[in-house]
């Protein structure tokens, strides 16, 4: 028997916690290496990639639900026998954390990047990012998170580097990167293109106009955005209207607001005739249809919105887009060419991370072609090689890969991986007695640095802008394992088995991924794609700042435990489904763990140098049913039902260990007799197999009660066998 001192006082979550992690840190059994599967040739492994936090700030309770979830899979695995590895890593977040960087930088300095000029800034951006990692980190250990810290990895670092240049011009030399003049979104706020993906829409009210580009045009056109028929070439109708059949074809000129148009009318059949007038003003330049459009009809491309959302043609150039559509609105009504205006609902595209309006522009851009590439998204779906956890995403998987554009990869920011393409300086500067050779000049250098020209001496200049984030996060679950080398690691663990992350990254992160190993690796990159919801108050409201609802994992954590905001969370929080979280909730775990604290105590101050087996017939009933149990909560774990698994053990432990068993316990243990051998072994053996259950959802607490357990060969609890 084990000294009792522990329990000679209330379980403090706070002393334990922080003794109990630094002793699993000490073992060294995070990193798989160390496991004593790895000395059994049969062993499998099991590996999940966490999803890096990015290094914008701190962690929320959404990334607890997700660590947690994780961590109850790791742990799992881990005891029963499995090669098991969580490689931790964060996120350099390109956009997010320059625009959080440069915030603070022009609050107390009133300072733009462009004043500190590209190295300092990136120097101040990569001290934030520094700092916030190792906050993260500090909280990603607070949760009890059993993730192999040696191995870990950050999307910016110098092996992610490599692994991005390599898949750059891979994809490039096939053919499968190109750089085009194409419509982007354009954010004027951060200054830089973002993904169809990083569009927030914002229902607004707004007004149509319905109005004439002059006294002489025959068709009425409806639009919200009159600043932008500054730069239309056509007007696009139903062939089927036959309102305006006859006008097809036509031609007109127009003086609209300053702008020399040049208008054709063209029949489209993509044009909806009950929307407004059913005749549409075509604006290549500044709208992705509009341009498909016009590529279609041979239209030319007129750009009047400049980066800065001001208006370059016309009499009111120069004025903002706002401004300018008052502007032309008034005009239009002095001239009685606005036939009507109404008020209606419309989606409005804002940037997700800097709130601005987008603007559809024209850019020289570089992209990812993506038809050639959407089987290999499409396919380990359909056959099952990849499950999507609930399934019903599933079709949500095929909609967005179905529907997707090119993807435009180049970002118009400092902070990230800067495009690995070098271009030949616009002139040649022939070496005396080499002067026949510029002929021989490259234009451009991928993937690899290039200085100088060998045969004229120019020099080559890197392309300015960075790459999208997403681009460097595809490659997660192998540039993590050392890829582009091949090495055990990567035969190891890959593919990974599970993906674990929220509903919302479904396409930004997971459909890339799928994407990115199966063109590098032929392979996909996990097995399972298990997706959690959103973690809301008690009153189902998204947490934010506005509303003074966050709760703080790390405040909760320190005030309830670990352990208790583990439970709390995993409770009711069903796959794809948003889960309610309160301060009520999570008590209530804590009252769960001071019950655990309580029944080992009592079971080990009522069993003290008992040994033999358990020989009641009763007793035997009741170690079956625990073993039906395990089975149980096994089926469930092994089969993503986390919520289902913990509930049913913190209700037998609760209600049937300690209200029932236990309580009839009490009389037998007071006899001298055979059954109270049996009595003692029964409670020692259902105290030892419910802490190893419930290990992996409240790891801190169980392994302290494990430590004080008679047990000859005693290790740790997470390495016990399940």
């Amino acid at each position: 028997m084990e000294n009792l001192s522990s329990f000679e006082k209330p379980y403090n979550s706070k002393e334990i916690e922080s003794k109990i992690y630094q002793i699993w840190e000490k073992s060294g059994y995070f990193n798989p290496d160390n496991l004593p599967a790895t000395k059994n040739p049969e062993a499998k492994s099991f590996c999940i990639m966490m999803p890096p936090p990015n290094v914008t700030g701190t962690l929320h309770m959404g990334h607890a639900l997700g660590m947690t979830l994780e961590d109850i899979m790791i742990r799992y695995h881990r005891m029963k026998g499995d090669k098991t590895l969580w490689l931790p890593g964060t996120d350099h977040a390109a956009i997010a954390t320059q625009a959080k960087v440069e915030k603070e930088i022009y609050k107390k300095e009133n300072k733009t990047r462009y004043d500190l000029g590209r190295e300092e800034f990136l120097k101040r951006v990569e001290e934030f990012a520094k700092t916030s990692h190792d906050a993260i980190i500090g909280q990603i250990k607070a949760m009890g998170a059993s993730c192999d810290f040696s191995r870990e990895a950050f999307t910016l670092d110098e092996k992610r580097s490599l692994a991005v240049r390599t898949m750059f011009k891979k994809m490039h030399d096939d053919g499968l990167i190109y750089r085009g003049n194409r419509i982007v979104n354009w954010d004027p706020k951060g200054g830089t293109t973002i993904s169809d993906d990083e569009i927030v829409y914002e229902e607004r009210e707004t007004k149509l106009y319905t109005f004439r580009y002059s006294k002489d045009f025959p068709i009425p056109i409806a639009t919200t955005r009159p600043e932008t028929k500054l730069g239309d070439t056509a007007v696009a109708v139903n062939p089927k209207d036959k309102r305006y059949k006859n006008y097809i074809n036509k031609e007109y000129d127009a003086d609209f607001a300053g702008a020399k148009l040049h208008i054709k009318i063209i029949a489209d059949e993509a044009i909806d005739p009950a929307f407004g007038t059913g005749a549409v003003g075509v604006t290549p330049a500044h709208s992705v249809i509009d341009s498909e459009i016009a590529q279609k009809h041979g239209l030319p491309m007129i750009q009047v919105i400049d980066e800065r959302a001001r208006i370059t043609a016309g009499k009111f150039a120069g004025k903002k887009i706002n401004e300018a559509r008052e502007l032309i609105v008034n005009e239009l009504k002095e001239n009685g060419l606005l036939e009507k205006e109404e008020i209606i609902i419309h989606n409005i595209a804002t940037a997700e991370r800097t709130g601005g309006v987008i603007e559809p522009l024209p850019k020289l851009q570089w992209f990812v072609k993506t038809a050639p590439l959407k089987d290999l998204m499409r396919k380990p779906v359909e056959t099952g090689q990849i499950k999507i956890i609930p399934d019903y995403f599933t079709k949500t998987y095929f909609h967005w890969v179905d529907n997707l554009r090119d993807w435009c990869i180049s970002r118009q920011i400092w902070y990230g991986h800067r495009i690995p393409v070098w271009y030949h300086e616009s002139k040649c500067v022939p070496i005396p007695g080499r002067e026949n050779e510029t002929s021989q000049c490259e234009e451009i250098s991928v993937g690899e640095e290039k200085n100088n020209c060998g045969h004229c001496g120019a020099k080559f200049i890197q392309d300015e802008d960075t790459l999208d984030t997403w681009f460097s996060s595809a490659l997660w679950t192998f540039s993590t394992l050392g890829w582009p080398s091949e090495n055990e690691q990567l035969k190891i663990y890959h593919p990974t088995d599970v993906l674990e992350t929220g509903y919302e990254i479904l396409f930004f992160w997971v459909a890339r991924m799928v994407m990115m190993a199966g063109y590098a690796l032929g392979q996909i990159p996990f097995r399972s794609v298990y997706l959690h919801g959103t973690v809301r108050d008690s009153q189902g409201r998204k947490m934010s700042k506005s509303l003074g609802n966050i709760i703080d994992p790390l405040d909760i954590a320190g005030k309830y435990g670990t352990d208790a905001m583990r439970m709390a969370l995993i409770s009711g929080a069903g796959p794809g489904t948003d889960m309610k979280i309160s301060e009520e909730k999570i008590k209530g775990y804590k009252n769960f763990a001071n019950k655990i604290w309580n029944i080992a105590r009592f079971v080990l101050e009522n069993s003290k140098n008992a040994e033999g087996d358990v020989s009641e017939k009763k007793d035997k009933e009741l170690l079956k049913e625990f073993e039906e149990l395990k089975n149980n909560i096994t089926t469930d774990i092994e089969e993503f039902r986390f919520s289902q698994a913990g509930e049913k053990i913190y209700h037998y432990i609760w209600h049937r260990f300690a209200d029932i068993i236990i309580e009839e316990s009490k009389p037998v243990l007071k006899e001298n007799r055979t059954a109270k051998t049996s009595k003692q072994i029964l409670l020692q053996k259902i105290l030892m197999g419910s802490i190893k259950l419930l290990h992996p959802f409240m790891p801190f607490i169980t392994e302290e009660i494990y430590q004080q357990l008679p047990i000859a060969d005693k290790k740790l609890l997470m390495i016990e066998k399940w």
